[in-house]
């Protein structure tokens, strides 16, 4: 029961984790240069889930834009909204799936002291 706990902790966290990093790219759609970040999950022994995170060094589009040194190529951000909206959604019931989890847990502990009790 205990490792269930820690795994929908650990799984929390890496919701958490994936849910910044989608925020961090949205936020930073429109900012010239910018590389989104992507989060990796990998399986964290006993049980559990870690997470790293690593920019996209994909390049963005580029743009001919008005600088003070006259016309410049300039490249623009490699976020793609169509892609962190369903990201967004995907944590979203990550998050709710490991909270349930914790949900459970939580009655059946309660229910093994109902009883012993």
């Amino acid at each position: 029961m205990i490792g269930g706990i820690h795994s929908a902790l650990s799984g929390l966290a890496a919701a958490g984790v994936q849910t910044a990093n989608t925020a961090n790219n949205v936020a930073n759609l429109n900012s010239d240069g910018f590389k989104k970040g992507r989060v990796l999950q990998a399986e964290q022994l006993p049980q559990g889930v870690s997470t790293i995170v690593e920019k996209v060094e994909t390049p963005g589009a580029y743009a001919i834009e008005d600088t003070s040194e006259g016309q410049a190529l300039i490249e623009k951000s490699n976020v793609d909204l169509s892609e962190e909206m369903p990201q967004m959604m995907v944590n979203q019931h990550s998050y709710n799936a490991n909270l349930k989890t914790l949900q459970v847990a939580d009655d059946m502990t309660a229910s093994l002291f109902d009883i012993k009790a």
